[in-house]
């Protein structure tokens, strides 16, 4: 008798996202409007090689390190939390991320963006701590009240940082770090991202003691961890891959919130085993999300934050309504 397709097989549900993410690449690469030709890039033709090498494979190569950091970043928070609807967007980390981005260009116009990174990891990774310390002093720690705490704080640094803007006439400068934005990536303007990578790894590394911490404090100290050290190490690594990603293309909703549900209700809770297919399922959305973006209102395109907010509403909706199930 033959077996019924299951997707919660971790090979099965792998290979798929692999599959996938490799398509998508060719796609979007092949996706645009300058006309470029896949086999020309492939023979060498100089035009198609100029606007592979300079737009095409930087855009591409920038869309996937930013589905990965995010949703790793989201699969952290909601471990080190142990709260399902925190994410960076949730947490309030985005907004810190645009505020010291705010406070670079205020105070230091012609700074160079990895001062710009400097500031914003400073700032997100102070912000989050202050949502973290709110948690702590919360007598009732609902599933919902937690992220709704996160959203007002971040509603409220947003707004401080827009009427700064606007009082000091920079509210242009920051505009492309409110919205998401790969149409801008070029080769030159988009390796910062690549000090990503190392915190994925970072990440894979301390994946067991991360879920410790999440456990609390007494278990942790218990198994002969320092949750304090841990807790810092995950805000840290969320933080910074952030700021990574909101200098570089900007503020992107929801990934880091709905990718490790996603995750969690196919393969479960181990962070370890689910933490690659986090990583590739985030490269997968944005990948499919940035192609609607492009050929939607083709040769015009659409925001991926747009496209990620329209997607990713729709997409939390159905994950709420599916765990209300019995």
């Amino acid at each position: 008798m033959v077996d019924t397709f299951k997707w919660n097989n971790p090979a099965i549900l792998r290979g798929l996202l692999f599959v996938s993410l490799v398509v998508l690449t060719v796609l979007s690469i092949a996706t645009g409007v300058q006309d470029f030709s896949l086999a020309g890039f492939l023979s060498g033709n100089g035009e198609d090689r100029f606007i592979g090498l300079i737009s095409r494979i930087p855009r591409t190569l920038a869309i996937i390190i930013a589905g990965t950091g995010l949703s790793i970043s989201g699969l952290i928070m909601q471990t080190l939390t142990n709260n399902k609807f925190v994410s960076p967007s949730t947490a309030g980390t985005l907004a810190w991320c645009r505020f010291g981005v705010m406070l670079a260009i205020l105070f230091a116009a012609g700074a160079p963006t990895w001062m710009r990174v400097s500031v914003a990891f400073v700032a997100s990774l102070a912000g989050t701590f202050c949502f973290i310390g709110l948690l702590q002093h919360m007598r009732f720690k609902n599933v919902f009240m937690v992220p709704l705490v996160g959203i007002m704080l971040g509603n409220v640094v947003s707004a401080i940082t827009i009427f700064i803007a606007y009082r000091y006439d920079i509210i242009q400068n920051i505009t492309s770090w409110l919205q998401g934005n790969f149409s801008l990536i070029v080769k030159g303007n988009y390796e910062l991202l690549y000090l990503g990578l190392p915190c994925v790894a970072i990440s894979w590394l301390y994946a067991s003691r991360f879920t410790i911490a999440g456990m609390g404090d007494t278990l942790a100290i218990s198994l002969g961890e320092n949750p304090h050290r841990i807790m810092l190490l995950g805000l840290s690594i969320v933080a910074f891959t952030t700021s990574l990603i909101v200098v570089t293309v900007g503020s992107i909703p929801f990934v880091g919130l709905i990718i490790p549900n996603i995750i969690s209700m196919l393969r479960g809770d181990n962070l370890k085993g689910t933490l690659p297919d986090t990583a590739l399922l985030g490269s997968v959305f944005l990948l499919a999300c940035d192609l609607a973006g492009r050929t939607v209102i083709n040769p015009y395109e659409v925001n991926i934050s747009v496209v990620v907010g329209i997607v990713g509403s729709i997409v939390f909706l159905a994950l709420l309504f599916w765990r209300k199930r019995p």
